[in-house]
């Protein structure tokens, strides 16, 4: 994933706003024309400008939540909370009590119902307990994989790949091998490491030559060696390749998160082809197959979950019915019938298993396996083991600030370990 913003105050202007989204479409334009009629003081177009973004993008969190910020400015405090109650619903809450253009709400007769319902989305859920910890703070986590009875993963911050657990070492660095953050990372069916990098500006040793530079890689676990390597053309944009996963012994399919486009690596071949190109859809993330292997759960941060059709790359979207949310998803697995995603992109931060109907195209059930547990800063990625998913729950991707820095003292990735 990449870092998302939030602050108090002026929300509408970055609430779950991605680092680097550039993308067109219609979303985009209402967002545009919902910011100028803030800055405008014109809430009655605000509104406008906010319902046109809904209508492009239904059931979005940010959006319900600019619809809401509109109708307070508006005066219409007892629709926003209507808004704002239809969002908790959904597990959501963006800390409206701490937002001083919501005060007028706390007056209403509902505001109590909906504190209390704010309340217990702060409680935690599941037994997790710790399976590893590496003890360097500015680690920053994105990729893991089970290894025997240990863990490999990979740094965004330093872009190094190390084995935590019995035997614990660091197996490659970006120095001896030439790549830069670490995200995504799957075992071959050969035994080797493949992951994918790419030089963001929250890597240490980002430098301008490489900047926005992506690909994928093979780390020989045995030698220590990159022994394969593709590296996307560059764009006039930055991008990242963030997650993949095995088709067969000879595919790899990945996704691209900042342009939103999907492609297929074949191994034998070396060739990299783009097989989604962007628009479709905005901002690709997790990415697993059915059991099938006709098709491919894929997760669009700001879009929701889609489903692809290998043979000719068709897309459907995935729907749930009711007060399931299916946004701001990173990893995602799949569990039987169940597709287990971390949602780092709405609040609270959570794991969560969605039952795949019988048409796989719409979720038939859900619950939530973890939220606010004691150890959670921003989980990002994990594995399933047998029965276990290990994740990372901690990754500090939200401590970052404007400029990439991080503070100091930050806790070392902690792994988390939960029976599905």
């Amino acid at each position: 994933m990449l870092p998302t913003l939030l602050k108090k105050g002026l929300a509408l202007l970055i609430v779950l706003s991605f680092t680097k989204l550039s993308f067109a479409d219609a979303y985009s334009d209402a967002r545009t024309e919902l910011v100028a009629a803030y800055q405008a003081q014109d809430y009655a177009a605000m509104q406008i400008a906010a319902n046109k973004a809904l209508q492009a993008r239904p059931g979005y969190p940010g959006a319900l939540f600019n619809l809401a910020f509109a109708k307070s400015l508006d005066g219409d405090s007892a629709g926003a909370l209507v808004v704002l109650s239809s969002l908790v619903d959904t597990g959501v809450d963006y800390g409206v009590a701490d937002i001083e253009e919501f005060t007028a709400l706390q007056s209403l007769p509902g505001w109590q119902s909906y504190a209390d319902a704010v309340a217990a989305l702060q409680e935690p859920i599941g037994e997790a307990s710790v399976a590893f910890t590496h003890d360097v703070g500015d680690f920053v986590p994105e990729g893991i994989v089970a290894i025997d009875e240990d863990l490999l993963l990979g740094s965004i911050r330093h872009g190094s790949i190390v084995r935590v657990g019995d035997n614990s070492a660091i197996l490659s660095s970006p120095e001896e091998s030439n790549y830069w953050s670490v995200f995504g990372m799957r075992l071959g069916p050969d035994g080797g490491l493949w992951f994918a990098s790419a030089a963001i500006p929250e890597y240490a040793a980002i430098d301008e030559a490489s900047a926005g530079a992506t690909g994928l890689y093979r780390l020989d676990l045995d030698s220590g060696e990159v022994t394969a390597c593709a590296i996307l053309p560059r764009q006039d944009e930055p991008m990242v390749l963030g997650d993949l996963v095995f088709a067969d012994a000879n595919t790899i399919y990945l996704t691209e998160s900042l342009i939103g486009a999907l492609y297929r690596y074949t191994i034998s071949s070396g060739e990299m082809s783009q097989v989604i190109a962007p628009g479709s859809l905005r901002s690709m993330q997790g990415l697993v197959l059915d059991d099938s292997r006709q098709f491919l759960y894929v997760s669009d941060y700001v879009g929701g979950l889609f489903r692809v059709r290998l043979s000719d790359y068709s897309i459907e979207r995935v729907t749930a019915v009711g007060s399931v949310s299916l946004f701001g998803i990173d990893g995602l697995y799949r569990h039987g019938d169940e597709l287990i995603a971390i949602q780092n992109g709405i609040r609270p931060n959570r794991v969560a298993s969605f039952t795949l109907g019988a048409d796989g195209t719409s979720i038939t059930g859900s619950r939530i396996i973890a939220r606010n547990l004691p150890e959670f800063d921003e989980p990002t990625l994990g594995t399933i083991v047998g029965d276990d998913f290990l994740f990372v729950a901690n990754s500090h991707w939200n401590r970052f600030d404007r400029d990439a820095n991080l503070p100091d003292g930050l806790s070392g990735p902690i792994v988390l370990k939960i029976k599905l």
